[in-house]
């Protein structure tokens, strides 16, 4: 039991400066981080959090940060990050973050870009994407390590997290406090550098005001409550999961944070338990294909059945929303599918999902109403970075399937003539850092124009119909919106990636690539090597892929139907700079990687 207080009430405060400590007091030994440590789970309390959080201060003002001075954190999504980024922001610094999958030069870009003073490197091999590039960053003063010693030959200009602690003990803490008091809601909180498939990532600059606007709403709509568990494996360098530890933070809920594995996050949330969810679309594709495999050798009557099922539960979930009584035979029907279906996919979750939330790209309809069906309400939402990760957003009391929502409080959307989104509210950024053109060419009259087009309907609920820069204009004069039809061919369990391509030419073509977890079995059961290169090449494989393809097509109109497709031979990732840390195709990479193969797709 917490021995603080137990107000649950979204705070004041328009800084995130004072975060950590307003959390002490309010929810005192409430647990607020849980990691995996030598393999058990173990916990933090918000007592314990703020004292870690003010001895890194107080040593950051050791090393001579000032107010205003720019922090990178590199690292993945650990307790560590966030007790380094709540240590920044109260010494009024700015928080900086690198995605931990970047580059040795696009560290460079970001840390030289932002000025940084200093840089937090989780361990050795990120610590050597810096010292490649240090030469270039003039400004760069300290590095710090979260894991391992820093090394010989390092000089004093490298330490650890424990020292940089232990720097800060015995400290006069009135020094974190008069910093605290002195940062403004205008002041920078962040310059998070997106992560766009087009162009050098820009320094998007967010405040402390527009944290503070997040969080409020956040809890207004009770997205995380006070006796939430939250599963967080998004990095914590993109703005979504940022928000996630923000309000986690305000409102006293406790953050679990994935074991470092990506492979591991199914099996992580059965031992968990989380009862709140924020994910793209990926890991959500990835429990539906393991909650659906049975039907993939299921006869024409299992299907039929398991059809029905969902639309049952569907149904039922509809006319309980609504307050309305549900017929004795259709609660009994309810009672054995949830028996035999439903209950074994929300155990998928961990068991105790309240609700999940998905962004940052597109996920098919069917996904969330057979989540939806089982008892596992995924609500799709939709922010920029720009926008402080939100923008419009379902929730358990209004949600539409197929929409991003309706505009948080305070936000506003308009639709341009051509179909461009609009936005407009405290959820907006302040700036790009040190690019007045590109700033003034995005924000005007404090609108920001985010480069989506979309629809809002009668309800004023938004729905997303494409990406300016992806429309597709093929030799005919059709406008084809790709994202659809992508993200229909990546239901499908054997495919990973599906990349749509066309631009003035004849119709559309397809670059596929294979999900070798599902495929690999798939393989074996036809006695076919289990290689890369030779599923791709494989004629079995290419009509396994045509069936996929055939089904989707019928889906659309003949002038948008893909008529051929190749198969690459591995998968697209963001080491090689086709993804975006978020798992979004970087189209313009892959349309000039890969121009021949689709130049062949025309030829042949």
């Amino acid at each position: 039991m917490a021995t603080g207080s137990t107000d649950t009430e979204a705070s004041t405060s328009t800084t995130v400066a004072d975060l950590a400590a307003r959390a002490a007091e309010r929810f005192g030994d409430r647990p607020a981080a849980r990691s995996r440590i030598e393999g058990q789970w173990r916990s933090r309390t918000y007592r314990e959090v703020a004292e870690i959080v003010e001895q890194l201060a107080l040593g950051l003002i050791g090393l001579g940060i000032e107010p205003g001075d720019r922090v990178c954190i590199l690292a993945n999504t650990r307790p560590e990050w966030t007790y380094c980024s709540l240590a920044i922001s109260s010494v009024g610094a700015v928080v900086v973050p690198i995605y931990p999958t970047n580059s040795p030069e696009e560290c460079e870009w970001v840390a030289g870009n932002s000025g940084a003073r200093a840089v937090v490197c989780e361990d050795a091999e990120q610590m050597a994407k810096i010292a490649a590039v240090r030469g270039a960053l003039p400004n760069l003063e300290t590095v710090i390590v979260i894991e391992g010693e820093p090394g010989r030959g390092q000089g004093d200009s490298v330490c650890d997290l424990e020292a940089l602690r232990e720097r800060g003990r015995g400290s006069d803490a009135a020094a974190v406090r008069q910093r605290t008091a002195g940062v403004r809601a205008e002041d920078p909180y962040t310059f998070i550098y997106t992560s766009g498939t087009t162009g050098p990532p820009k320094g998007c600059v967010l405040t402390h005001g527009n944290a503070a606007a997040v969080c409020s709403v956040v809890h207004e709509l009770d997205f995380i409550g006070a006796e939430d568990v939250s599963y967080l494996y998004l990095p914590l360098a993109h703005v979504f999961a940022l928000t996630v530890q923000l309000a986690s933070f305000d409102i006293g809920a406790c953050i679990v944070y994935f074991g470092g594995d990506t492979r591991q996050i199914i099996a992580e949330l059965a031992e968990t338990h989380p009862t709140y969810l924020p994910s793209v679309p990926r890991i959500f594709e990835k429990l539906y294909t393991l909650a659906t495999a049975r039907l993939a050798d299921a006869d024409p009557r299992e299907r039929e059945q398991f059809q029905q099922a969902i639309a049952l539960g569907v149904r039922v979930r509809d006319m309980r929303h609504r307050g309305e009584a549900v017929p004795e035979e259709l609660e009994h029907a309810f009672a054995q599918a949830d028996e035999k279906l439903y209950a074994n996919v929300r155990a998928l979750f961990g068991g105790r999902i309240r609700q999940a939330v998905t962004g940052a790209a597109p996920i098919a309809p069917e996904i969330l109403e057979f989540f939806y069906a089982c008892g596992v309400h995924v609500l799709e939402g939709y922010g920029l970075t720009e926008t402080t990760g939100v923008g419009t957003v379902n929730t358990l009391e209004h949600f539409k399937t197929g929409t991003v929502g309706r505009p948080l409080p305070g936000v506003e959307i308009r639709i341009e003539e051509d179909g461009e989104i609009l936005m407009r509210g405290p959820n907006v950024f302040r700036e790009y850092w040190g690019n007045a053109e590109a700033t003034s060419d995005t924000l005007s009259d404090r609108w920001l124009r985010t480069g989506d087009l979309g629809s809002v309907d009668e309800d004023g609920f938004l729905s997303i119909t494409g990406r300016k820069k992806d429309i597709i204009i093929t030799a005919g004069g059709k406008n084809l919106a790709p994202a659809n039809l992508e993200n229909d061919l990546k239901q499908s369990r054997w495919i990973s990636q599906a990349v749509m391509y066309g631009d003035r030419r004849p119709y559309p073509v397809a670059l596929i690539t294979l999900d070798m977890e599902e495929i690999g079995p798939w393989a074996r059961e036809h006695d076919l090597p289990e290689d890369p290169g030779a599923l791709a090449t494989s004629e079995q494989v290419r009509e396994l892929i045509q069936s996929v393809l055939e089904e989707v097509n019928r889906r659309y109109a003949q002038v948008e139907q893909i008529k051929k497709f190749t198969i690459l031979d591995h998968d697209l990732s963001q080491e090689t700079g086709e993804l975006t840390p978020t798992l979004k195709v970087k189209r313009n990479v892959v349309n000039e990687k890969y121009a021949d193969l689709f130049d062949g797709l025309y030829g042949s």
